[in-house]
């Protein structure tokens, strides 16, 4: 495991000299790692952009723990208020569920559908929808993920797209990727605003509202792969705005640590790269497995809901 400046001057040194490598950086770009594809043992899986669809062909258990509303309130609380003061204007609140499975994390990362799949060791598993950023043909691409919705509720997709708490919360997340994207990239601009994704888990279908955001950089960028991700991170889906506040007021109010939860992963081929941001994420802390899950707050945002949010997003999936 590197440290965070090892971390980003590895990525430099390998993209200079364009050796493909896997890497994976926490939350609060402590810890990581970068590892030539060639030197990677079977400790580390990863799928980038999957496209596999295996059935479990079994019945299976998934039983969720949340903590109780009276234990969320006190935490949105802190988030709303510093909302409504003005020191934030969309913060990311999150919180581990404990659950209960008998599936291993080894079938959980097998059998999931997502984009982006990764199980670290026996610690962790992760298999998320939202990419962080790709670089192809020297061009950046990030696709913010912000707004869900159960599919099954009548007019579902008109439901979430008129929804003016939802409508703000993404205005805000697009307009700060593409204030990060301008730190590294020359004319960035939205190309998609508002699409939507659909979602199968073991229980439900899930909408989700995504934009595409894309710039151009400059030739030697290969150089300065690391630089860029030390200049993008956190990832602006995952904390809020403006970041440097909103990264307190999310210490205060999860009591919590994220570690590499919320943090990215993905690879290098040696001339473009993708990566995911890690969300739906389970966690082995001992003989418990608890799944991180959260949502961004906004000043209009109210607590039943949210808190119904972090459950929701409870899932696995694999059908």
């Amino acid at each position: 495991m590197l440290a965070k400046h090892s971390i980003f001057d590895k990525m430099n040194e390998l993209g200079a000299a364009k050796v493909p490598f896997f890497f994976m950086i926490d939350f609060l770009k402590e810890n990581g790692e970068i590892i030539p594809l060639h030197e990677l043992n079977n400790e580390i899986n990863f799928e980038i952009n999957s496209e596999k669809k295996q059935s479990i062909h079994k019945e299976f258990t998934f039983k969720k723990q949340p903590i109780s509303f009276q234990e969320y309130l006190p935490k949105f609380q802190i988030v709303h208020k510093n909302l409504m003061f003005g020191n934030s204007y969309l913060t990311n609140l999150t919180y581990p569920t404990k659950i209960e499975t008998d599936l291993s994390l080894s079938q959980i990362y097998q059998f999931s559908e997502a984009k982006y799949k990764l199980k670290y060791k026996e610690d962790f598993v992760c298999f998320s929808p939202e990419r962080f950023v790709k670089i192809e043909n020297q061009q950046i691409f990030s696709n913010p993920m912000k707004g869900t919705i159960d599919a099954s509720i009548p007019n579902a997709k008109q439901l979430i797209l008129d929804d003016e708490k939802e409508a703000s919360e993404h205005a805000t997340i697009v307009d700060l990727i593409r204030n990060d994207l301008s730190l590294v990239a020359e004319n960035v601009e939205v190309t998609k605003y508002r699409y939507i994704d659909e979602l199968k888990t073991n229980d439900t279908t899930l909408l989700q509202v995504s934009s595409e955001i894309r710039g151009d950089l400059k030739t030697d960028f290969h150089q300065n792969i690391g630089t860029i991700f030390d200049q993008l991170l956190p990832a602006g889906s995952i904390c809020g705005a403006p970041k440097k506040k909103t990264l307190q007021i999310i210490t205060e109010a999860e009591g919590y640590e994220r570690k590499f939860y919320t943090g990215v992963f993905g690879v290098f081929d040696g001339k473009d790269l993708d990566s995911a941001v890690m969300i739906r994420f389970i966690e082995r802390d001992n003989d418990s497995l608890y799944f991180k899950s959260g949502g961004g707050i906004t000043a209009k945002s109210k607590a039943k809901a949210e808190y119904e949010e972090l459950i929701q997003k409870v899932y696995v999936p694999i059908y």
